[in-house]
C-alpha cells in the first residue's frame, strides 16, 4: 500500500508561482510512474505531468513551458513547480502513483489562481 500526501496549494495572482510537493510513503518501489493530475468540478481529471523512475517527463500542451515535474529520494518526493500561472490553471491538483488506473491518489490540494 502507497500514502500520497499533497502539500503547496493555495490562492495566486496570474502570472505567478507555486510549487506543489507530494511526499509518497509505503510500497512506493512498487511504481515507477508518478504524476500530478488536476480536476476542475464537473469535468474530468486530467493529466497534468508525469515522471518515470529513470527521470523522463511527459506534460500536458497547456502546461508546457511553465510547469516542471521533478523527483527525489527514489520518488519517494515528487514536485511539480508552476510558473506563470493562469486562471485556467484553478483546479484541485492530485498526486498519483502508478498511472490513472492503479487507485493510488493523495486527497488533493486546491490551487486558485486569480485574474
Amino acid at each position: 500500500q502507497v500514502q500520497l500526501v499533497e502539500s503547496g496549494g493555495g490562492l495566486v495572482q496570474a502570472g505567478g508561482s507555486l510549487r506543489l510537493s507530494c511526499a509518497a510513503s509505503g510500497s512506493i518501489f512498487r511504481f515507477n510512474l508518478m504524476g500530478w493530475y488536476r480536476q476542475i468540478p464537473g469535468k474530468q481529471r486530467e493529466l497534468v505531468a508525469s515522471i518515470t523512475r529513470g527521470g523522463l517527463t511527459n506534460y500536458a500542451d497547456s502546461v508546457k513551458g511553465r510547469f516542471s515535474i521533478s523527483s527525489k529520494n527514489a520518488m519517494s518526493t515528487v514536485y511539480l513547480q508552476m510558473n506563470s500561472l493562469r486562471p485556467e490553471d484553478t483546479a484541485v491538483y492530485y498526486c498519483n502513483a502508478g498511472g490513472v488506473f492503479s487507485g493510488a491518489w493523495g486527497q488533493g490540494t486546491q490551487v486558485t489562481v486569480s485574474s
